[in-house]
């Protein structure tokens, strides 16, 4: 009797931390596990009329042919397949692609064991390159997509704030925008407008449909940093703390807000993108007060800057960064010169 009261007692605590430990970190049928990535400079070999992209041709100085196209796509699936330990993301907005059909090829030649779609629109940048998201097809229903332009004081065409809008599993509408605002060339405090610009273009599209519940999720490559302006000011994403939620499992929220989930990271000296030396955290993920507290939940200190060893550069001036496919027009056959970011969420029974 006195074995049987210990094995149920072993049992009994075997169970607790099991289930203790899936509502912690989820599993893969109970998470949305969520991406962003600029693939840089993801160009077919043709040069399109009336844009700047010349040098991304086999007659060029970067010489970029079929072959090193397919290499390109062979090495961006490979870091995607491995996210979400090997399961890949649910969700994966993406930046720096020419054409939708490049990333669909991406599909079909490296992702045949999943159920990926790609929602996209052409963007009027000068050099033709656009954001889109991929999403797991098995999870969400594509119910709209629409694309708004920034419009900027010198009239420069630049990327289209891109909003999808799915349904997921059935059950909750999740928009999501994916962001590439304007480039840093020029200088920081030259171009800081341009970005503050993209930033009212977003700000105006998530104030039509924000409310306490509304699931959002806003990311891409900002150009600026989580404490910059345009982020916390214009766009009003407010950084946020995992300590904020240690002691509950729930928040209470009297108005809308943005939360940044990049913010840790950023204020630890972290980035996914280095200049002279310094790291930035261009690439974020930022999320609505409904992602926080609802029955999609953010888990707390899941976000990450994924930078698996083969993506990273080993040696040299450039060591620790993201290994890109080119150092200026030297072929370098890396992945991108960002690293990608995660986060995940758990889905709670309604």
């Amino acid at each position: 009797m006195k074995n049987i009261s210990i094995a149920c007692l072993i049992l009994f605590v075997i169970l607790f931390f099991t289930t203790s430990s899936i509502y912690a970190k989820g599993n893969k049928d109970d998470t949305l596990f969520v991406a962003s990535w600029n693939l840089e400079n993801l160009f077919d070999t043709v040069h399109d009329a009336n844009k700047n992209d010349e040098e991304f041709t086999p007659e060029a100085s970067k010489q970029w042919t079929e072959r090193r196209l397919e290499t390109k796509l062979q090495h961006l699936a490979k870091v995607i397949n491995a996210m979400n330990s090997g399961e890949g993301p649910d969700l994966l907005g993406v930046c720096e692609v020419e054409h939708k059909y490049l990333l669909e090829k991406m599909i079909k030649e490296y992702f045949n064991h999943k159920d990926y779609k790609v929602a996209y629109r052409e963007s009027p940048d000068i050099r033709g390159i656009d954001n889109g998201l991929i999403y797991n097809a098995k999870k969400f229903k594509l119910l709209s997509i629409s694309a708004d332009t920034v419009h900027l004081a010198d009239g420069w065409p630049t990327r289209l704030i891109f909003n999808a809008n799915l349904i997921f599993e059935n059950r909750d509408t999740i928009h999501v925008f994916v962001n590439h605002w304007p480039a840093r060339i020029g200088g920081v405090e030259k171009t800081e407008p341009n970005r503050i610009e993209a930033a009212k273009t977003l700000a105006r599209d998530v104030s039509r449909i924000s409310s306490l519940t509304s699931k959002i999720i806003i990311l891409g490559d900002f150009n600026d940093d989580p404490t910059n302006v345009s982020i916390v000011k214009t766009l009003d994403a407010e950084p946020f703390l995992c300590d904020t939620i240690s002691q509950t499992d729930k928040i209470t929220f009297t108005k809308f807000e943005l939360l940044n989930l990049a913010y840790e990271s950023a204020n630890d000296g972290l980035g996914t993108y280095r200049y002279r030396k310094v790291w930035n955290m261009l690439d974020q993920i930022i999320v609505s007060d409904g992602l926080i507290n609802g029955d999609i939940r953010y888990i707390c200190g899941s976000f990450r800057i994924f930078k698996p060893s083969y993506l990273i550069e080993h040696s040299g001036y450039y060591e620790g960064t993201a290994l890109p496919t080119y150092g200026g027009n030297k072929y370098l056959g890396g992945y991108s010169d960002h690293f990608p970011i995660t986060a995940e969420f758990i889905v709670i029974s309604k």
